[in-house]
C-alpha cells in the first residue's frame, strides 16, 4: 500500500479507499438520491403529472403551475423535469405511444382540423411602434387585428383609425409595405398626397415604408399574422366570416390579456403596458387599466 502511494504521488487512505471498491469507474460524489431544495416530493409529483397530462412547453408549463408553486422557478422546474426523465416532449410521446395510447398535444384536443370558408378573407394588421429604446408598443406586444374581404385605401384608412383608438399611447411611427392602400405606387409618387399618409400627419405620425421585395423587414406583424392563422383557419372549420371573425376577436383577447410571454419576463402584454404606465404616464393618452378584461379597480 505504501509501494502504491508512492509510486503514483497519492495518499495512503486513497490506495486504501480503492482497494476496498468492486469496480475501477469514477464513483458519483454527490448525493446518493438526488432530490430537490426548493420543492417538496408532493410538488415534484404533482409537476410530474401536469407534464404528462398536458405536455406544454416550458415556459408555457412554468406559467400555468406558479399560481399553484409561487415558488416555482424555470431552472428548479428544468432540473424536476431532468431528474424524472421527462425534460423532452419527445420522451414523453415515445414513452406514451409504446404503451398503446393516443397523445395529443393540449392546444389540439378539439377535432375540428378542417379546411373552411375562409379563402376570401384577408386580415388587416399593422405595426405601430416608437423610434424610441423599449417603447411600451414594441416590448408589450399589443396585438391589434381586423378581419376584411378586401384591402382597399378605405379599409386601411379606418383601419389606422381604430388603431389609434385601441392603444392607450400615443403613435410616432407606422410601417407598412407598399400597398396601394397604404402609399401611391412609384410613378404616381408626385400626385396628391395620400389618404392614409395625411390621417398620419393628422395625429403627429411618420409613416414608413418597407423595401419593396423585402417583406422580413416587417418581419413581427409577418410572424403575428401567421400565430392569427395557426389559432383560427388552420385548426378549426367556420361556416362563415362572421364566425371567423369573432373567434379571432377572441383569440386576440385571450392573448393580449392572457398569455404570458417570455419576452415580457412571464407578464401577458397588458401586464406590461400598465406597468409602463406606471413608470411614465406621460407617454399615454388614457389609463390602460381601463382596457383591461375584468370589473375596474
Amino acid at each position: 500500500m505504501s509501494a502504491l502511494a508512492r509510486q503514483h504521488n497519492i495518499n495512503r487512505k486513497t490506495v486504501s479507499k480503492w482497494r476496498k471498491r468492486a469496480t475501477v469507474e469514477d464513483a458519483l460524489m454527490g448525493p446518493k438520491t438526488p432530490r430537490s431544495t426548493v420543492l417538496s416530493p408532493e410538488e415534484e409529483a404533482t409537476i410530474v403529472a401536469f407534464r404528462r397530462l398536458t405536455l406544454l412547453p416550458l415556459d408555457d408549463y412554468l406559467y400555468a403551475l406558479q399560481p399553484t408553486i409561487p415558488h416555482l422557478r424555470r431552472s428548479s422546474l428544468h432540473c424536476c423535469l431532468q431528474r424524472h426523465g421527462i425534460s423532452r416532449l419527445t420522451e414523453i410521446r415515445g414513452e406514451a405511444q409504446a404503451k398503446g395510447l393516443q397523445v395529443l398535444p393540449y392546444r389540439l384536443r378539439p377535432h375540428r382540423h378542417c379546411r373552411g370558408a375562409h379563402g376570401r378573407g384577408q386580415t388587416l394588421s399593422l405595426r405601430c411602434h416608437r423610434p424610441h429604446s423599449a417603447p411600451p408598443g414594441r416590448a408589450g406586444k399589443v396585438c391589434y387585428a381586423e378581419l376584411h374581404e378586401k384591402a382597399k385605401r378605405a379599409t386601411a384608412v379606418s383601419f389606422l383609425r381604430a388603431v389609434i383608438q385601441a392603444f392607450p399611447y400615443r403613435l410616432h411611427t407606422v410601417l407598412t409595405d407598399n400597398g396601394i392602400q397604404f402609399t401611391h405606387r412609384r410613378r404616381d409618387r408626385q400626385a396628391f398626397r395620400n389618404l392614409f399618409d395625411r390621417v398620419c400627419a393628422e395625429h403627429g405620425m411618420e409613416h414608413r415604408l418597407t423595401k419593396i421585395g423585402h417583406p422580413w423587414t416587417n418581419g413581427q406583424v409577418e410572424r403575428m399574422n401567421r400565430t392569427l392563422k395557426e389559432a383560427t383557419v388552420k385548426l378549426y372549420y367556420y361556416r362563415s366570416h362572421e364566425q371567423l371573425r369573432q373567434h379571432m376577436l377572441s383569440f386576440l383577447l385571450a392573448y393580449n390579456h392572457a398569455k404570458r410571454l417570455k419576452r415580457l419576463r412571464g407578464l401577458t402584454p397588458y401586464e406590461y403596458i400598465c406597468r409602463e404606465w406606471q413608470r411614465e404616464p406621460d407617454r399615454f393618452v388614457h389609463d390602460p387599466t381601463h382596457d383591461t378584461s375584468g370589473l375596474y379597480t
